[in-house]
């Protein structure tokens, strides 16, 4: 599916699909992003920055990685003047081909690629031990936080695979590749891997 005209919001993180993102927003060209997309009711896109920062600053060179998350907004809310509170929801991934810069600085993907979904494979034996490790951190990071982790979906293995590469402390670049893979099962039998390396899982 080609997608054109994909507003961007480059972030120093990775967005996975299904994952949850806050986002405080005060720059001018956001706010009106976010009003665009609440209004339209369509998506935007995530992508994480390979070089440059998040606020824009004059002169500044910017590269993107290739391919970033569809990102829908969930709420989104003001406690004070001109700032922002948002949370959204990860969706498709995509793969953006061209980019323009708009004269207030937005970045948008006047052409890309919506990459598949990945498929939905059960969660095999060998794996259970890290779903039930990331059932007990989802819940001791929702008791800490003071709100609901939201619906477990323990038994899929693109789900479990994703929850766990948000939590752990691997570097952005590798973040970055392991939502680009394309097997949800190589996905997490490289997280079971650094768990049980890390000693993080026993059994």
């Amino acid at each position: 599916m080609t997608l054109t005209d994909l507003p961007l919001f480059p972030l120093q993180s990775v967005l996975f699909p299904l994952g949850r993102l806050s986002l405080r927003i005060f720059e001018a060209r956001y706010l009106d992003l976010m009003s665009r997309c609440l209004v339209a009711d369509r998506p935007f896109g995530v992508v994480c920055l390979q070089q440059g920062s998040e606020v824009r600053q004059a002169g500044q060179t910017v590269r993107f990685e290739p391919v970033g998350v569809l990102a829908r907004l969930l709420s989104a809310d003001s406690d004070q003047p001109g700032v922002l509170k948002a949370v959204c929801l990860g969706g498709a991934r995509f793969r953006w081909q061209t980019l323009s810069e708009q004269a207030n600085g937005l970045w948008v993907a006047t052409q890309a690629e919506q990459l598949p979904d990945d498929p939905h494979l059960p969660l095999a034996a060998a794996h259970q031990p890290a779903a039930q490790a990331l059932a007990r951190a989802l819940a001791l990071l929702a008791a800490r936080e003071g709100h609901s982790s939201g619906p477990m979906h323990l038994d899929d293995t693109a789900w479990v695979a994703n929850r766990w590469c948000e939590l752990l402390p691997i570097p952005l670049a590798a973040r970055q590749k392991l939502m680009e893979l394309p097997d949800p099962a190589a996905r997490m039998d490289l997280v079971d891997r650094f768990l049980r390396d890390k000693q993080l899982l026993q059994g």
